[in-house]
């Protein structure tokens, strides 16, 4: 490594023992109380999502068994000694590494089967960590058992996957497993804001935020987004949240809102003004569908729970979604998550994205632009004193909603039946007609 070479934030800030690894509790506890009371198991297995670290962990246990400095009482690997430098440099010949993905065959574990019987040279076990396990072939996999099964008393395995289902069960049956947990986004934020401050950084708590929500609870994703992030800032002291924003093409929430607030007000001209500002900036129409969702989610959950967390968003917008949820009716709120869900599988196969959106903003627009059909029918049903059948009061409406069904599937119900199935099931057909 020059002088001038860069090292990337995962690796600089890589974990090194059990106290600095985030958000794995259970594999702490249990390794670290095996390891006190000396009743270590013989092979454990890994798995999880992406950058939750498991190749790390498989390190420090290698580097806890053989640290030279180690008490017998403790469980923290010095961190100093030579076999803990070497190991964390991956250049240890008792702690070998294999990446599965690139060495499958049987060969392969027929090197590590007669390399088992010799004795460590430097430490006390001979430690395997089998990266991405599940990329063996069937016939590898059949050659590791009896070994996996006995293996000599100096000798550890440590199997990495983010696939556990394909690794067999004759393999998982001889091995502890523990399933590293995705990190949720508090945690994240709290990680990186530790990492900046010891860079002397600082950042915008809404810019840590963001790029833990799109790690998708995964630690490396984190920090390499946030190095990232850090490169278009050009490391300047503070990382304020539109250079995170504008580096993943995310949208301003503000201006998301806004357009929610149209089609909500069923005010298609200023619906389709603001798309058409955010396509001249971003071709992305699937993520402005997700936070279309992510609003209608945000809405929905502050009009059901009293006092609901709106973190990420500013206090202006928070105020305008709490004052959405107060005019919203939940009926509407859910009809209008389904369109979104459905105008989603539409635009992402589309041939014409574009267009396909603008269809779903006419059909969402004058969708909630139709007066409420229950108060509009019973209001019908209180102006005359006979009760003709349901068929002649909603015609007109009907016609507006160019629904048929809806017209022939009522055709026995009068007036005073009116209920919220009755409408939910006009609504329905309209949402799966055509728009005159």
């Amino acid at each position: 490594m020059t002088q001038n070479s860069y090292l990337v934030l995962a690796r600089k800030y890589r974990p090194q023992n059990f106290d600095e690894l985030v958000g794995q509790e259970v594999l702490v506890t249990t390794l670290s109380n095996a390891i006190k009371n000396n009743k270590l198991h013989h092979a454990y297995i890994l798995t999880g999502i992406r950058g939750v670290g498991k190749t790390t962990s498989a390190r420090i246990i290698a580097k806890t068994l053989n640290c030279l400095n180690r008490a017998e009482n403790e469980v923290k690997a010095c961190g100093t000694c030579d076999n803990c430098l070497a190991i964390s440099a991956s250049k240890h010949q008792d702690v070998i590494e294999i990446d599965a993905a690139s060495r499958t065959g049987v060969d392969d574990i027929r090197e590590i089967i007669d390399s088992i019987a010799y004795a460590p040279v430097m430490a006390k076990y001979k430690i395997y960590i089998i990266d991405e396990v599940h990329m063996l072939s069937n016939s590898a996999f059949n050659a590791l058992l009896k070994t996996l099964e006995e293996p000599p008393a100096h000798v550890k395995f440590i199997f990495a996957t983010t696939e556990i289902r394909k690794v067999p069960v004759t393999i998982l049956s001889r091995c502890q497993r523990f399933d590293l947990r995705r990190l949720d986004e508090t945690e994240i934020a709290l990680h990186l804001k530790n990492i900046l401050s010891k860079e002397n950084l600082e950042a915008d708590a809404q810019a840590l935020e963001i790029i833990a929500k799109m790690s998708e609870g995964s630690v490396r994703d984190s920090l390499s987004l946030l190095d990232q992030a850090l490169s278009s800032n050009n490391h300047a002291q503070f990382l304020p949240a539109d250079v995170v924003e504008k580096m993943l093409g995310l949208n301003d929430r503000t201006k998301v809102i806004e357009l929610f607030d149209f089609m909500l007000s069923g005010d298609f001209n200023s619906a389709l003004n603001s798309f058409a500002a955010f396509y001249a900036y971003s071709s992305d129409i699937t993520q402005l569908l997700a936070d279309l969702m992510e609003v209608t989610s945000k809405v929905t959950s502050t009009k059901l729970i009293k006092n609901y967390r709106l973190d990420g968003y500013s206090k202006n917008n928070q105020e305008k979604i709490a004052a959405i949820a107060l005019r919203i009716p939940l009926s509407s709120l859910t009809r209008i998550w389904q369109m979104l869900v459905k105008g989603h599988a539409e635009v992402s196969f589309s041939q014409a994205p574009k267009m396909a959106f603008e269809m779903l903003l006419i059909r969402i627009c004058h969708l909630v632009a139709l007066p409420n059909l229950k108060e509009v029918l019973l209001d019908l049903n209180q102006s005359q004193n006979s009760s003709p059948k349901l068929e002649e009061k909603i015609a007109p409406i009907a016609k507006t909603l160019n629904s048929e069904v809806a017209t022939t599937n009522l055709e026995a119900k009068n007036v005073e039946e009116i209920n919220d199935d009755v409408v939910n099931e006009i609504l329905r057909n309209f949402e799966g007609s055509k728009i005159v």
